[in-house]
């Protein structure tokens, strides 16, 4: 399975407000994570719809999480962006209709890679991954400094 732009991307979107302490413009988001503002903002739109993040306005406007950053997985950034995480359409996986599963033995192994992959992404929460972040970017920004005096 692969994850597309769209899920790379509201993904670092999501996690970029998460580490802000105030809203953010797309702007903003899009300078600091290296995106386009067009796609950025509908993206943006899919989570909003999603319940994911809210939109505040007025002059300090941008957005925020709609929730604790505790409250929301990394699977559901992903499955508002992308639908659903299953590796193949199987019926044993989605309900879709399927001649044969009745025999079909591969069925299992798409199962259980269905199953390992929404378990992991609906195991790992924005705030870990914003704390993370945090602390990645204070260990590069001291790196910076310390770099800077040694000149």
């Amino acid at each position: 399975m692969k994850i597309s732009t769209k899920g790379r991307y509201g993904l670092k979107a999501v996690l970029d407000i998460a580490m802000h302490d105030e809203a953010a413009s797309v702007s903003s988001i899009a300078a600091r994570q290296f995106i386009s503002e067009n796609y950025l903002e509908r993206l943006i739109a899919m989570l909003k719809k999603a319940g994911i993040v809210n939109s505040l306005r007025g002059a300090q406007g941008g957005y925020v999480l709609a929730r604790p950053a505790e409250e929301i997985s990394v699977g559901e950034v992903l499955r508002a962006l992308e639908g659903d995480l299953n590796p193949v359409d199987c019926a044993e996986i989605d309900g879709s209709l399927c001649e044969g599963s009745d025999t079909c033995v591969t069925k299992f192994v798409w199962k259980r890679i269905a199953d390992s992959i929404n378990q992991a992404v609906d195991s790992l929460m924005i705030s870990e991954l914003a704390r993370d972040g945090k602390n990645l970017l204070e260990e590069n920004m001291s790196g910076r400094n310390m770099s800077c005096n040694k000149k």
